[in-house]
């Protein structure tokens, strides 16, 4: 039953609670309190509402449409369509919604091995799934990183803090480190995954075993070995899969992200036309944007990404104030649906996996008296 307990550990309404507070306090903040007297109606009359700023605005919220199209397809394609279309939507859904009331540095990786081992997969597959998911996340960006530095030439991805006042802890320099330690820390770690899942298995799960054996890492013991254990099995389990496999879950992975990705593209032309080569340079920033959300100790970032945005888009952005609101926007569009989903999705999800009448039952048991009281 720890599983099945564990899923409404991780969708507690606190849980849900505190990422929306958070990012709507900067919202709010950033529309109605920034220090200038009706902010949202002079940010918006200085945006030109034509027909061309419309379809850029439906073509941001398609491209959301496309990510979560292209994360069912992958996890149609991973679980060789033991889940169904409906199964796949709504396990996305709740991962997402996972990952948005979870810190960046968590995600929603731990709930969606809870979500999927409901969800009656063969043995092995639940945990197998989940992290290779998590390794074709991760080669995506190990790939695309690199080729957005060199497609951008000598133009910095990184903001200039100089007007702001907390300057001395918060600088280029600083981001830069930051930004690169986390990108080695996660190339690192991805080879580490290549090598577990597809080219030393047995003995990637004996280094582990090795590694908490040492005092200070004995706690972890337990933990380590059954994680071990989940590689040694997603190792079975994929290592033998066709090229087409591989083809049809990377170009899943690929149509995802860059979807992603290309969302605050879309709503800087919405506002501004910029070239083809700014594009690069705007798509780049998204991505050392990542790497701070990853890190942000905020459930999905909130509050963190509202204020980051200005920083690392403002140069494409007429004003200060747009770019405020652009960042709610862009919010609006990228992260609060997945909450809103999550919300709606769950419900019918527990009465499908038969969680709702488990509940029930426990409930009833708890409320029922004890004989010696009768």
């Amino acid at each position: 039953m720890a599983q099945k307990t564990d899923i409404f550990r991780y969708f507690r309404f606190r849980r849900i609670l505190v990422p929306l507070i958070l990012g709507f306090a900067v919202s709010f903040y950033f529309l109605f309190w920034d220090g200038e007297s009706q902010s949202i109606r002079a940010g918006l009359s200085e945006i030109e509402w034509s027909k061309g700023a419309l379809v850029w605005l439906l073509a941001a919220v398609g491209l959301m449409v496309i990510r979560d199209i292209g994360y069912i397809l992958r996890l149609r394609v991973l679980t060789d369509k033991q889940l169904s279309w409906k199964q796949c939507f709504q396990v996305i859904m709740l991962w997402e919604f996972a990952s948005a009331i979870s810190p960046g540095a968590i995600g929603g990786t731990a709930a969606a091995v809870v979500i999927m081992a409901q969800e009656k997969l063969k043995t092995g597959m639940t945990t197998a799934v989940v992290l290779i998911t998590s390794f074709l996340d991760e080669m995506y960006y190990m790939v695309m990183t690199p080729i957005a530095f060199w497609a951008v030439g000598g133009t910095t991805l990184f903001p200039d803090f100089a007007d702001a006042s907390f300057k001395s802890l918060i600088n280029t320099g600083n981001l830069r480190m930051l930004f690169w330690s986390g990108y080695l820390f996660l190339l690192v770690w991805t080879i580490f995954l290549a090598f577990a899942l597809f080219i030393t298995p047995n003995i990637s799960r004996k280094i582990i075993r090795f590694v908490v054996s040492f005092p200070l890492l004995r706690r972890f013991k337990a933990k380590a070995f059954a994680f071990s254990d989940d590689l040694f099995t997603a190792s079975n389990e994929f290592k033998q899969k066709p090229i087409s496999f591989w083809v049809k879950s990377g170009a899943a992975t690929a149509l995802t992200w860059t979807a992603r990705f290309l969302v605050i593209n879309c709503l800087i032309q919405l506002l501004n036309h910029v070239d083809a080569s700014e594009h690069w340079v705007i798509f780049g920033k998204q991505l050392v944007m990542w790497i701070l959300l990853m890190i942000a100790i905020t459930p999905g970032g909130s509050g963190i990404a509202e204020l980051i945005f200005p920083a690392f888009m403002g140069p494409y952005i007429p004003t200060k104030k747009i770019s405020r609101q652009l960042s709610v926007l862009w919010r609006m569009i990228t992260y609060y649906p997945y909450i809103l989903m999550g919300v709606v999705v769950l419900p019918y999800w527990m009465r499908r996996v038969g969680l709702e009448r488990r509940l029930n039952a426990i409930r009833l048991k708890k409320n029922r008296p004890k004989s010696d009281d009768v």
